[in-house]
C-alpha cells in the first residue's frame, strides 16, 4: 500500500469526531486507507445486494449490530436511509471515530450529511495518489509524459497488467451508469460522456 498524506488527517478527525466521511472519486484509494487505518473495525460494504437491501428495509435494526463497535460504512451514499439513524446513534454514544464512512463525492451524498450529521462527522477529502506521495514510494516515471498518459489512480501503480486506456474506459462507464444516473439534473448521460472525454481523469497534483 503507498502511504497517503490523508493518513495523520483521518486519523485526527477520528478522534475528535464521532464519525468522520471520506469521500473523493471511485478507485482513489478510500477503501484501502481506512481499512489500513482501522483494522480492527467491522467492515461493511453498502454495494452489496443483499446488505444494501437489510439497510434499506430496516435501517434501525443494520445499525443496531454495530452500535457498540462501531464499523465502516463503505459506498454509504447508497443508502441514504441510514443518516437520520446514524445521528440518534452518534448522539446516544458520543464516541470519537465510532463510524467511517466512505462514499463516492456527489450531491446526494453531501446532502445527506448536511441535513443529518452536520456537527457530527469530519470530512476528508481524498483524491488519486500525488506525485509526493509517488516520490516517497520511489515511484518516478520518465519521461513527464508517461504521467499524463497513466494518472494518478493507485490502481495504475499497484497492478502492472492494467492498461490506462483500459482502466479508464471502464472507469468512465462505471462511472455513468452508478454515479451519475443517481442525479436528475443528467438526463443525457450519451452527450455527458463525450464532454468526459474532453479533460484528462487523474488530475496531476504536487
Amino acid at each position: 500500500m503507498i502511504k497517503r498524506d490523508a493518513e495523520e488527517k483521518l486519523k485526527k478527525l477520528a478522534a475528535g469526531f464521532p464519525a468522520v466521511a471520506v469521500i473523493g472519486p471511485r478507485q482513489s484509494g478510500k477503501t484501502t486507507l481506512v481499512r489500513a487505518v482501522f483494522p480492527d473495525k467491522p467492515y461493511v460494504l453498502l454495494e452489496d445486494p443483499d446488505t444494501r437491501a437489510f439497510a434499506k428495509e430496516d435501517p434501525r435494526s443494520f445499525l443496531a449490530q454495530y452500535e457498540r463497535t462501531g464499523a465502516i460504512m463503505d459506498e454509504v451514499q447508497r443508502v441514504p436511509e441510514l443518516f437520520s439513524y446514524l445521528q440518534g446513534i452518534l448522539d446516544k454514544h458520543n464516541k470519537p471515530g465510532q463510524f467511517i464512512l466512505t462514499g463516492s463525492e456527489n450531491f446526494l451524498l453531501m446532502e445527506s450529511i448536511s441535513q443529518s450529521l452536520a456537527g457530527r462527522i469530519g470530512i476528508i477529502r481524498l483524491l488519486p495518489l500525488s506525485m509526493r506521495e509517488l516520490s516517497r514510494e520511489g515511484i518516478a516515471i520518465k519521461p513527464y509524459e508517461e504521467y499524463l498518459y497513466r494518472g494518478f489512480f493507485p490502481r495504475l501503480y499497484s497492478s502492472t497488467t492494467i492498461e490506462p486506456a483500459d482502466f479508464y474506459s471502464s472507469y468512465i462507464q462505471t462511472y455513468l451508469e452508478r454515479d451519475l444516473h443517481q442525479l436528475k439534473q443528467v438526463q443525457n448521460l450519451s452527450a455527458f460522456q463525450t464532454f468526459m472525454k474532453c479533460a484528462p481523469l487523474g488530475t496531476v497534483r504536487s
